[in-house]
């Protein structure tokens, strides 16, 4: 695209060179953190066979059963088909938008990134829906309040604050999004371009680079750690063979 800045022009406000230094900050603590958590789950001992009944007897099945769990939600749905709703609503609109923001990294959008690019936007209005129900539901349903912590509605309220500066940006406030593309194309080549100093993109991504900065340590980690739970991931066999960890065996010997 000729239109992007292949190169740094002098004279880069302070803002963007600001915000070039958060976006790697942000990036190292997401990357570091969420992995070193990940290695945490993967080594995390699972003593007992715990898997939730009615289970899979084969290693396909947990496959399977897992594809279920990720893609449907499928426990959530049999539990409560309400918050089913909304969470699929938040999560399925979030995975669409992330999709077409792929255009801001690449010089040439793919094929399919383009085909998206009108889904996504309705795909804001789903997850504004499911956040909001979301929220609801914590300050309306009394065992939900007591169970949840501030940092809980700070999650949802960022997450909320994330996707309406975006809305806004589309609807109301117009950004340059040629600007915003060679801004990251230049980060990604370690190069600062210059950014629109618009109020509501400042927002946007000061955002943005909070949530990234504490997903490590967030309960957003459930994404990955839905992988490493024992009730979801082992086989029903505890009468076939006898389910024992590494470190019991050396205890044994």
């Amino acid at each position: 695209m000729s239109s992007v800045p292949d190169s740094p022009k002098e004279g880069i406000d302070v803002t963007a060179v600001l915000y070039a230094f958060l976006f790697y900050l942000a990036t190292l603590l997401l990357v570091v953190g969420t992995g070193m958590k990940i290695r945490r789950y993967a080594k995390a001992p699972a003593p007992l066979k715990i898997p939730t009944m009615p289970a899979p007897r084969s290693q396909g099945g947990v496959y399977f059963r897992m594809f279920r769990e990720v893609v449907l939600f499928e426990s959530l749905f049999k539990s409560n088909k309400w918050i089913w709703l909304f969470g699929y609503l938040f999560h399925f609109g979030m995975l669409v938008v992330l999709l077409r923001h792929i255009r801001y990294f690449t010089f040439d959008v793919w094929w399919w990134v383009q085909i998206i690019q009108p889904f996504g936007v309705y795909a804001s209005f789903a997850m504004t829906i499911g956040l909001a129900g979301l929220l609801v539901r914590r300050i309306v349903v009394n065992r939900i309040r007591y169970i949840s912590s501030p940092s809980d509605y700070l999650m949802l309220i960022l997450l909320m604050g994330i996707t309406g500066s975006g809305m806004m940006m589309k609807f109301v406030n117009h950004t340059d999004i040629i600007m915003v593309k060679g801004f990251f194309l230049g980060l990604m080549r370690f190069q600062i371009n210059e950014l629109p100093m618009s109020p509501v993109l400042l927002v946007h991504l000061g955002s943005v680079v909070f949530l990234m900065i504490i997903f490590p340590i967030s309960k957003l980690l459930h994404g990955p750690g839905i992988f490493f739970s024992p009730t979801r991931n082992q086989i029903d066999n505890s009468r076939e063979k006898r389910h024992i960890v590494p470190w019991a065996k050396k205890l044994e010997e």
